[in-house]
This record gives structure tokens, C-alpha cells and sequence, in this order.
């Protein structure tokens, strides 16, 4: 099925205003009508704590949000609803992992990320390796953006305990390799985590396929609500990963002296969780379900390359990024225009983009950039929307 984003428009109340020209994606997505129904219904008639009640409501609330976990589950081919765990999003997961991986690493151990990463999977092994007086290395990028796979086999040791990297860069839009980079570390004992925040609402995931031991990602990137996270990991690994947080739903038994925790899921999810936004992120994979991960992949995919194309035919831009595997993200310079006052010239225009270092500054200390413009995409985006993205870069440019 060929999608016709001006028809998907209709769902979003967003673009009600027909003016508006939402290009980052990357940052968030726009939701629709069917979310954010299901939210405000949610509240209206069936609002109640989840696991703690036996009366209607209680009941009722807590079937609408294990259900969602089952969505999710399907979602990404996870063999087992248990190891879909709810959190507030991927920078929360990843501290989570980090904070309970902890015990895994001793002092001389080495964590391997790369230098295209955001830093919600950097700052947190930084406070690990700080704490536990570890080596971080960091796998360097070619010049077309993809990854030095060489110096990754070179990297690794007997040191070598965890592997956390970007499934699709934020600001490159490279996609790595994961399945052959799994295959590289294959039998080395090594945690191979993978932050799925972009790669989630761009392709079909499958992490049977993929061959980490944890996936994470955000709702709110994938027309779900703000505030609801998913953390996927190995069945086994889960279960020796201390928890991160204490009380709620996590704790099976506690005394005045001590406490045992609950089985998987729960013993990652202390506290009242997120189920209403869990909820409403099992609404937006309905929606995307009925239009198709692959349909939407190879709507990105077009857009992308047609936007390559009208920039390759502009002299003084700069492109970020050439790998021949990539998602729908361009970041990209201009001569003599600063990526702050092309922002502020087409917001004249209500054309939305994102300008700055992206959560990525080392990764543009490597660029040699301090900021990029980016555009992203999604489903509702249009072969229209980049051609008026483009007459306005051009009034910008004669303006300037």
C-alpha cells in the first residue's frame, strides 16, 4: 500500500493548521485523534492503579495495560510478554541498565559505545566507569557516517564487558549493522545493548532477528504519548540484573530487615507506572499496525532519498552523513547561514526543524561542527512539505 500522508494528516489534530510543516521528527512525533482518545477515555471511564485492586475499575485498568505490554510485545517479535518492561523512556532505560549492570563490571573492565552517540548512552556509562574506575572506548565513524567495524573487532578484549550503541544515528542517519556486529561478538560474553529511540518508527523491528540482549526505545517517537519508555532485554539477563528502584510493584515480600523482588516484568517497575501512557503507546501501535512498519519504511525511504537529491543540486551545503544505509534524518550546514537563523527564517514559513548539537556534541566536535540543521520524517510527511521546505531555503538563501 502506497501511503498518502495528506490523507494521514486527517488523523493528526495537529495539522488542522495546513500551514504547518513538522520536520523533526527525530525530537518527537505528532500523535493522533485514536491516541489521544484512548488517553482521555482512559481517564474519563476507566482510571484506576494498576495490580493493586480487585473492584471493576481496578480490574479493567490493569487488563487495558497488560494488554498494551502484549502489543509491544508483538510489536518488536518479543517471544515473551515478560520481558517487555515499561519505563519512562530510552534515556530512563539506559540508566536503568547501566545502574543495574553495575555489579557485571570491576575496576580495570572496558564498556564500548561509538562516537555517534546520543548522550543518554553516554553520560550514564560515564557515572558507572567513574564509579567503578572502568575504560570507556568509543568505536570511531568513517567519513561517509557508518561505523569502523574493523576497529570494533581491534577494540575488543577480554576486558571488554558491555557494547551499548545506536541502532540509527540522530543526527548521521546511519543504520548500523547490528546483526553483523552481533555476529562479532558472538561467544564473548559481551552485554550487547541497543538504543532503538530512532530505528523504532522507521522500520519493522524484530529482535529475535537483531541478536542483542537489550533493545530500548521511546512512545513518544512512535505517535505514543510523552513519558512512556520500553526496555526488551534476554529473559536471563534480566533476571541477574539487580533492580534499579525500590517499592510498588516490584517487591514480592519486605520485612523491617529486608525484601525479596517480584518476577519479570515487576521487578523493574516500582511504583505506580506509566499505564496510562503505556496505554496510549498500545493505541499508536494499533494505528501503526494498520497502516504497516514496511509501508512506512519505504515512505521514509523516498522521502529521504528525494531530499538527498534536491540538496546534492544546491552548491554550499554540507551533508552529514552519506552511509548507503540510512533512515529518514538529515543533518546538513550552509555556508554563511548559521543553522540558528535558518531555523528562526523558516519558522517564518511554520516550517518546523531542529537546529543545535542534537544531544550529540561529541559526535559534532568530531564533525568539526557546533551545530547542524536537521530535518526528519515520518509517515504524514509529503513530497510537498520538502518542496516547500526548499522554496523557502531559496528565499533564505537570496536573502542572506
Amino acid at each position: 500500500m502506497k501511503l498518502n500522508p495528506e490523507f494521514i494528516k486527517k488523523d493528526f489534530p495537529i495539522f488542522e493548521d495546513e500551514t504547518l510543516i513538522y520536520l523533526d521528527n527525530a525530537s518527537t512525533s505528532q500523535k493522533p485523534h485514536c491516541v489521544l482518545n484512548t488517553i482521555n477515555q482512559f481517564y474519563a471511564n476507566s482510571n484506576a492503579n494498576v495490580h493493586r485492586a480487585i473492584y471493576n475499575l481496578g480490574t479493567k485498568s490493569t487488563e487495558m495495560f497488560e494488554a498494551s505490554r502484549a502489543k509491544v510485545s508483538r510489536f518488536i517479535n518479543s517471544p515473551n510478554d515478560k520481558q517487555i518492561i515499561f519505563t519512562g523512556g530510552t534515556t530512563e532505560s539506559i540508566n536503568l541498565i547501566a545502574h543495574s549492570t553495575e555489579s557485571f563490571v570491576d575496576e580495570g573492565d572496558e564498556i564500548l559505545l561509538t562516537e555517534m552517540e546520543h548522550h543518554s548512552n553516554i553520560v550514564p556509562w560515564q557515572i558507572v566507569a567513574a564509579k567503578k574506575n572502568i575504560t570507556i572506548k568509543y568505536i570511531p565513524i568513517l567519513e561517509n557516517g557508518d561505523l569502523d567495524l574493523e576497529s570494533l573487532k581491534n577494540m575488543i578484549s577480554k576486558k571488554t564487558k558491555i557494547l551499548s550503541i545506536t541502532h540509527m544515528s540522530n543526527v548521521l542517519g546511519t543504520i548500523n549493522p547490528i546483526k553483523k556486529i552481533s555476529s562479532i561478538i558472538k561467544d564473548k560474553n559481551i552485554i550487547f545493548i541497543v538504543d532503538g529511540a530512532q530505528s523504532i518508527c522507521h522500520m519493522p523491528i524484530n529482535v529475535e532477528e537483531l541478536g542483542c540482549d537489550i533493545f530500548v526505545f521511546s512512545g513518544h517517537k512512535l505517535l505514543g504519548p510523552t513519558g512512556v519508555g520500553v526496555l526488551w532485554g534476554k529473559l536471563n539477563l534480566l533476571e541477574k540484573m539487580d533492580p534499579f528502584m525500590g517499592g510498588g510493584e516490584m517487591i514480592d515480600q519486605v520485612s523491617f530487615d529486608t525484601f525479596s523482588v517480584n518476577s519479570l516484568p515487576y521487578k523493574f517497575e516500582a511504583g505506580t507506572p506509566n499505564y496510562v501512557q503505556a496505554i496510549g503507546l498500545g493505541a499508536a501501535i494499533d494505528y501503526l499496525d494498520n497502516i504497516g512498519m514496511k509501508e512506512i519504511e519505504a515512505h521514509i525511504d523516498y522521502l529521504t532519498k528525494y531530499t538527498l537529491d534536491k540538496f546534492s543540486k544546491r552548491r554550499n551545503i554540507k551533508i552529514h552523513g552519506k552511509s548507503a544505509s540510512r533512515g529518514g534524518v538529515i543533518s546538513f550546514n550552509i555556508n554563511n547561514i548559521h543553522a540558528y537563523d535558518l531555523s528562526q527564517f523558516l519558522n517564518e514559513d511554520n516550517i518546523a526543524i531542529r537546529v543545535g548539537h542534537h544531544c550529540a556534541q561529541p559526535l559534532l566536535t568530531k564533525l568539526n561542527e557546533t551545530s547542524t540543521a536537521r530535518l526528519s520524517f515520518n509517515l504524514y510527511n509529503s513530497v510537498q512539505d520538502i518542496d516547500n521546505f526548499f522554496n523557502s531555503l531559496s528565499t533564505i538563501e537570496n536573502y542572506f
